[in-house]
């Protein structure tokens, strides 16, 4: 695999091999993928990329498998949309929303990190994939393992919206609801991940699943005419995502593959009730403090942040800030998305739409500048957190008459059609 020299710790450097390994035995730090910049550079092109198929794999030169992809060949590319409609609501000139919510095949953003993990774990010939999820990762797995003939575990709290449970019992993975919140959930994974040689895409394939977070900057970059926006906010969980994403960007600067410099500035959004690293931006601390998640925004729900510290030095490096949003600012945002723009999104979504709000009503975000709003999972996975607030408009007999009165009594105004 000339392209990838192996694994190498974020923080000492020390070199591994290319194998299924996620912490340094010297320094407890995280591995990553170490790249041959110099052998990419000059062989992957902007028409390279733009001859390849309408999916992540587009990128393969930037993704750490040996051979072709074997899952997820329709998953990336989803639309990066003008919301001249938002924009407007939100008082901003220029906005766009990277829509994840229609990604191939669960729905979110996760399906591009794990057809990469799962390829990884067929690489690796493992029979058994795993994962600790909020919801989203489980969807996921469950269906790119059924997709790769594999064997599948998913993890998840008990407590989770039946949208998540109902689109992963669906691919029949065998589905372990534990009575305890995410951080406790990913810690018995952990211990058996020790136990059983499973590929846990979280764990022991992390450095690998992690990598297909950089394909959503890419395709920022590539379909904004590769150029990168001012402004980007991304919701956050684990961190992991605005980490990835900026990677991303660097990298398509390193290879020359972007207009110009990389000037963006990276924002991060949580929510009120689970929103550990936005509170350390706030507090100008590396120090990232655990938290009891209680919000509705239950794919954001993790209270220990694993890629937190590094998420916290993006956003701090790039002169970025972070934002939390309540529970109702949570909802008015799902809303003002959908009724805007057409776009159905999940919690997380009206996390990223209230942040940003903030953070341009604060200036943080100039309103004469470009912004991309990372939209990570559709609405259709988390209905309970806005059905409370949504109602039946009128409710008539089968008559014109019934229809008309009804409209009257509700002071809706129509102008109707001229028939003369």
């Amino acid at each position: 695999m000339a392209k990838v020299r192996g694994l190498k710790c974020r923080e000492c450097g020390r070199p591994y091999p290319a194998d299924p390994l996620h912490v340094c035995e010297f320094c407890f730090g995280p591995l990553e993928v170490d790249y041959d910049y110099d052998r990419l550079r000059g062989t992957l092109t902007r028409k390279a990329i733009e001859s390849g198929p309408p999916s992540i794999w587009r990128y393969g030169g930037l993704l750490p498998i040996e051979g072709e992809p074997a899952v997820g060949l329709h998953c990336g590319m989803t639309p990066l949309v003008r919301a001249k409609n938002l924009a407007r609501a939100l008082g901003m000139r220029e906005v766009y929303v990277k829509n994840d919510t229609v990604n191939h095949p669960s729905f979110s953003f996760k399906d591009r990190v794990v057809a990469v993990a799962i390829t990884k774990a067929l690489e690796f010939e493992f029979k058994v994939v795993a994962c600790a999820s909020t919801g989203n990762l489980g969807n996921s797995v469950a269906a790119h393992a059924a997709e790769g003939g594999l064997q599948s575990f998913v993890f998840m709290p008990a407590d989770l919206e039946q949208g998540k449970v109902i689109g992963t019992l669906i691919y029949s993975p065998t589905l372990v609801a534990v009575e305890g919140n995410y951080d406790e959930v990913n810690r018995l994974c952990s211990e058996i991940a020790d136990k059983y040689r499973w590929a846990f895409v979280n764990i022991n394939i992390r450095p690998y699943y992690a990598e297909g977070s950089k394909t959503f900057g890419y395709e920022i970059a590539e379909q904004l005419g590769w150029r990168t926006p001012q402004h980007i906010v991304v919701p956050a969980a684990g961190g992991s995502l605005v980490i990835k994403i900026w990677k991303g960007l660097k990298e398509f600067e390193r290879l020359g593959l972007l207009s110009g410099p990389c000037a963006v500035r990276m924002h991060l959004a949580q929510a009120e009730g689970c929103g550990p690293i936005v509170t350390a931006i706030k507090e100008n601390s590396e120090i990232i403090k655990p938290v009891k998640p209680k919000t509705i925004a239950k794919s954001l729900a993790i209270g220990n942040p694993a890629d937190g510290y590094y998420a916290y030095k993006v956003v701090k490096g790039r002169g970025g800030y972070g934002e939390h949003a309540s529970d109702d600012e949570i909802v008015e945002g799902m809303k003002l998305l959908a009724s805007t723009e057409g776009i159905f999104a999940e919690t997380a979504g009206g996390v990223t739409v209230a942040a940003a709000k903030r953070l341009i009503e604060q200036g943080r975000i100039p309103r004469d500048e470009s912004l991309v709003l990372c939209i990570t999972g559709n609405g259709l996975k988390t209905q309970e957190a806005v059905a409370p607030t949504l109602k039946v408009s009128l409710q008539i007999k089968p008559t014109l008459r019934s229809f008309d009165e009804s409209m009257t009594s509700h002071g809706i105004e129509v102008t109707p059609r001229n028939l003369s």
